[in-house]
């Protein structure tokens, strides 16, 4: 992989994963997780609980919920009531990370071009980031289902640099799970691990093989600046 310090020098874009990056999504997503629940008469699960799983998608989220009792549900029923109330309330909760504001802003004003690249789907990742003011630079967005494969595949990240027309080695890719940071190093980006975003705590994330760990979102500008 070339060196770190070499993208550092000719940095030509940041991309970002979405859930547990730049927003907060966890405690909309549970809120969707603890009303499916409710439907089925099975108790609530505490955000202590769900916050760590948030990234994984209704699946992760059912999972933890149901446990071996879904497999006494149609999963495709499950899911549609979960994504029905999801997009229903999509943004009730959901909050950018204290920092976030201020890590774009530095970005556009040095006029280095962001983008974001999520396994969430694309109908509900456009449905929610019009609610952030901070989004509406974006200069490329790719989710899970844009392309036919999604992270850790380094394919939306490599399509997300041509949509941009960056060179994918000259990009950062900051994101919060194994998935991204291996998506990342796959496509040759120099990697951030984003420490404040949904890791459990018995997660060491030392060993993702990540460039970089970073426990706020405005560390990454001491990156950009060098």
């Amino acid at each position: 992989m070339p060196s770190t310090n070499n993208k550092k020098q000719n940095l030509a874009s940041v991309l970002f994963d979405l859930d547990g990056t730049l927003l907060d999504t966890a405690d909309d997503l549970g809120a969707a997780l603890n009303f499916v629940l409710a439907q089925h008469n099975k108790p609530q699960v505490a955000a202590k609980d769900y916050r760590p799983v948030a990234s994984d998608g209704a699946l992760g989220l059912l999972s933890l919920g149901f446990g071996d009792a879904i497999k006494e549900f149609n999963y495709e029923t499950l899911r549609k009531q979960f994504l029905d109330y999801y997009q229903e309330n999509i943004a009730v909760h959901t909050c950018l990370y204290p920092g976030v504001a201020e890590l774009l802003l530095h970005l556009e004003t040095n006029k280095i071009p962001w983008g974001i690249v999520t396994n969430k789907p694309e109908g509900l990742t456009k449905t929610l980031l019009p609610h952030y003011a901070e989004f509406t630079q974006c200069a490329v967005m790719v989710a899970g289902d844009t392309l036919p494969l999604r992270k850790p595949d380094p394919e939306p990240l490599l399509y997300a640099c041509k949509k941009i027309g960056v060179d994918h080695q000259q990009c950062f890719y900051v994101g919060d799970a194994l998935r991204d940071i291996q998506a990342g190093n796959s496509a040759q980006m120099a990697t951030f691990v984003a420490k404040w975003g949904y890791i459990a705590s018995s997660e060491d994330c030392k060993t993702w093989q990540g460039d970089h760990i970073i426990a706020k979102p405005t560390d990454l500008i001491a990156f950009i600046t060098q």
